[in-house]
C-alpha cells in the first residue's frame, strides 16, 4: 500500500520553528495537505503562506494551540479534520527542555514539560491512531531524543520524558504490526535550534561542533526514514555511533563516569 505520507493529511506539533519547521517543509512535497500547530500563529501563517507557493494544489492550514490543555487539543483536532479530513499521518514534535539539577527545578516549568513532552504526544496519537486502524492506513512520526536512549546529569525531568517517548514508540510500532500504520521515532543528540537557546544553560558551554547537526539534517533524515518506514533513525554521523556505544557501556561505569559531571553541574549552578 502506498506510504500514508503521500498524497495524505499531515499535522505537525510545534511548526513554528526549529525541527518541526524544518519537518513541514520536507514534509509538504509529499502530502496533500498539511496543518501547522503550535502557539505563535503569525510564524505559522507565514510558514503555511511559503508551503502553498512552493508546492501548488497544497492545502496550508495554520492553528494555534497550547498543546498542554487537552481541550485545546479536542478543539484543534476538530478544527483541523473539519477543514481537512482525517489525519493521515501525526508528527509529534513539539516539546521542550530544561537543564539543572532536580531539587533546584521550577515545578510548573517542570509540570508544563511534562504535560507537553508526554501528556500531549501520547493523547493526540489516542485521539488519532483509531482512525488510522479503522482504515488500514496512517502513520506516527514521533520526535525523541538521544537522551531517550541514554542519560545524563542536570536533565531529569526531560530525559525522563524522553525515555518514555522512546519506549512508547516501541511499543506502539509492536502494536501496529500487521497494519499499514507507520511507527517511527527520531533520536537526535545537539541541534542548533531555539531549543538549546532555551533550557537556560547557564554552564557557559556548548555541545562540541563536531556532534551539533542542523534541524534541516534532521527533518531531511527524518522524513526519509520514515518514507522507509524504519522504527527509529539517529541523525548525524557522530551520535549514530556515540548512542549506541552508550547503550553498549555497563551502566554502572557510566554512572560512575557522569557522577563528576554532576557534581560539577552542581557547583556552576549554585554559582551563577
Amino acid at each position: 500500500m502506498t506510504h500514508p505520507l503521500i498524497g495524505g493529511v499531515v499535522l505537525v506539533t510545534g511548526a513554528s520553528s526549529g525541527i518541526g519547521r524544518e519537518l513541514a517543509i520536507h514534509v509538504a512535497p509529499h502530502a496533500k495537505a498539511i496543518a501547522l500547530v503550535a502557539r505563535r500563529k503569525d510564524r505559522l501563517d507565514q510558514l503555511a503562506a511559503e508551503l502553498e507557493k512552493s508546492k501548488p494544489g497544497l492545502k496550508a492550514f495554520a492553528v494555534e494551540c497550547d498543546l498542554a490543555d487537552l481541550s485545546a487539543c479536542d478543539r484543534m483536532l476538530a478544527e483541523v479534520m473539519k477543514e481537512l479530513g482525517p489525519i493521515d499521518v501525526l508528527v509529534n514534535n513539539a516539546g521542550f527542555g530544561d537543564l539543572g539539577v532536580f531539587d533546584k527545578a521550577d515545578w510548573k516549568k517542570t509540570k508544563q514539560m511534562i504535560d507537553l513532552n508526554v501528556t500531549a504526544l501520547v493523547y493526540l496519537t489516542h485521539k488519532v491512531l483509531p482512525g488510522m486502524v479503522e482504515r488500514n492506513r496512517g502513520g506516527i512520526l514521533n520526535i525523541s531524543s538521544g537522551f531517550g536512549l541514554t542519560f545524563a546529569p542536570g536533565g531529569s525531568t526531560y530525559v525522563g520524558t524522553k525515555h518514555f517517548v522512546t519506549g512508547f514508540t516501541e511499543c506502539l510500532r509492536l502494536d501496529m504490526a500487521g497494519l499499514d500504520v507507520v511507527v517511527t521515532q527520531v533520536c537526535p543528540g545537539p541541534v542548533k535550534t531555539e531549543f538549546s537557546d532555551n533550557i537556560g544553560n547557564f554552564t557557559g558551554q556548548e555541545p562540541p561542533g563536531f556532534v551539533t547537526v542542523t534541524a534541516k539534517h534532521v527533518a531531511r533524515g527524518s522524513v526519509r526514514a520514515f518514507l522507509r518506514k524504519r522504527a527509529m533513525y539517529v541523525p548525524g554521523f557522530w551520535i549514530s555511533l556515540l548512542v549506541p556505544l552508550g547503550m553498549h557501556t555497563p551502566r554502572w561505569f557510566l554512572r560512575f563516569l557522569y557522577s563528576f559531571g554532576g557534581k560539577i553541574l552542581r557547583r556552576k549552578q549554585m554559582s551563577a
